[in-house]
């Protein structure tokens, strides 16, 4: 669809009043970008983007499926949903968990009149234009060539923008739903990812995150993530580039050597590990073990020298003993993560894991038990961590106004979050500031220097 075709008029609506839309988000980055792309499909048709639900014409939620609880929120938003619905508002639900329950979603939400994967938002104007004629629609297909390449998303007002460079998992680690909900891996052209980062930078936006399931296996067939790094890195105006969520086993010296070469790379890197043990992670299917992930944490310290790290843990995975809750206490203590998002594994209906014999199920209290225990340790080695930083001075890029309070939120290159004075800078600024107090996992900050243009000098990599 292009912007060239007419806006969209509804019943009771002059030719001259734009339709609205509402879209709201849940779940990961990807979801963000996603969202993005829908808002952009119906901006090219007319209408117009609104940050409330309230009378809007259309609403859409885009949903997460990694974890039951996330579903169950859904479903208690949609109920809250009716009492922002016009007589004539139609209202759908997108993403991960849309995929996965498909028509009976319908069954279980009847005001839903749409439920459409990840790969149908192209399709999502026309079927608004259906449901205002009655009709209720799943689209729930996979369509292994879309990337939306032709969408130009509507992007939230911001200092970076969130670009995908791959859809879909080829891993099907034992837990996980991603390649049901999204299906197998693709990757975009190289040549495709460098415009849209012009189009970013061209629009002010001077920070860029590359998205994927595995994005460090991004191949499009000629080019590989080590060429993509390079090739985003050169963007002139890009400052800052960043990507999630790589695998550990897709670190290839070539990728490695990108990172250390290009400037533009952060000294950040999420690196999910699951778990510290190597009888669960072969348990997960995560394919490789405790040793080999902690090689990879080696290398790639060595190629970015005081590079940030954080991770994902899951704890009470089916089988997990109490020493293998200890590997992975051990193993976030040798690595020393700057951060780690935990949770409780949450069975989900198709995936491998759910097939496990069920006298292997860790009761919830149990699991609640080393989840405390493991955020605490987490925070306890966080906070020591930060504690040596005061007084540090640290680039940031000025990224918002806080949640709360009228403070500023900045970022560090590796990750760090800095709260400033309300007038200490722009939103969009670079400067230099020094670290004068820590919650243990943010900072507050002085400003020392608001012309701030530091760039990573690229550092010999070490073979290995």
């Amino acid at each position: 669809m292009t912007g060239t075709e007419p806006a969209i008029t509804l019943g009771g609506m002059s030719p001259t009043e734009r339709p609205t839309v509402y879209v709201e988000t849940y779940g990961c980055q990807m979801n963000a970008s996603d969202s993005e792309l829908m808002l952009g499909t119906f901006a090219a048709r007319g209408y117009t983007p609104v940050d409330r639900p309230d009378g809007a014409d259309v609403i859409l939620v885009n949903t997460c499926a990694i974890r039951e609880h996330a579903e169950q929120r859904v479903f208690g938003r949609l109920g809250e949903l009716k009492r922002h619905m016009a007589r004539d508002t139609i209202l759908g639900v997108t993403g991960c968990m849309a995929q996965r329950l498909g028509a009976d979603l319908l069954r279980r939400a009847p005001h839903v009149s749409l439920v459409v994967g990840p790969d149908g938002y192209r399709a999502l104007p026309a079927l608004v234009d259906g449901a205002r004629a009655g009709a209720r629609a799943v689209d729930t297909a996979f369509h292994p060539d879309e990337h939306y390449e032709d969408v130009r998303p509507r992007r939230a007002a911001g200092v970076k923008a969130w670009i995908p460079v791959q859809r879909g998992c080829d891993y099907r680690c034992t837990y996980c739903i991603v390649p049901t909900t999204r299906g197998p891996e693709r990757s975009r052209r190289l040549a495709d990812v460098v415009q849209e980062v012009r189009d970013a930078v061209a629009a002010g936006m001077t920070e860029v995150v590359l998205l994927g399931q595995t994005v460090n296996s991004y191949h499009d067939g000629t080019a590989d993530f080590a060429a993509l790094l390079r090739a985003v890195g050169a963007v002139p105006g890009l400052r800052r580039l960043r990507f999630t969520s790589p695998h550990p086993n897709d670190f290839s010296t070539r990728v490695l050597a990108a990172m250390a070469d290009t400037a533009a790379v952060c000294e950040h890197v999420h690196l999910p590990m699951q778990s510290g043990s190597t009888r669960t992670l072969r348990r997960m299917l995560r394919r490789y073990t405790r040793e080999e992930y902690l090689r990879c944490v080696d290398r790639l310290r060595t190629a970015i020298p005081g590079l940030a790290l954080t991770t994902d843990v899951i704890v009470g995975f089916p089988g997990e003993t109490d020493e293998d809750f200890q590997e992975t206490l051990s193993a976030v203590d040798v690595v020393g993560f700057d951060d780690a998002y935990t949770f409780k594994f949450s069975p989900r209906a198709g995936t491998p894991a759910t097939r496990l014999p069920a006298e292997e199920t860790v009761p919830d209290d149990v699991a609640s038990g080393r989840l405390t225990e493991l955020i605490a340790a987490v925070r306890r080695r966080g906070r020591a961590r930060n504690v040596q930083l005061l007084g540090t001075r640290h680039e940031v890029l000025v990224e918002k106004r806080a949640r709360r309070g009228d403070a500023l939120q900045a970022r560090t290159r590796d990750f760090k979050t800095v709260l400033l004075g309300p007038d200490a800078a722009a939103v969009g600024q670079y400067c230099t500031v020094a670290l004068t107090g820590t919650t243990g996992s943010t900072f507050t900050g002085v400003v020392v220097d608001s012309g701030a243009a530091r760039r990573r000098t690229a550092l010999p990599l070490a073979a290995g």
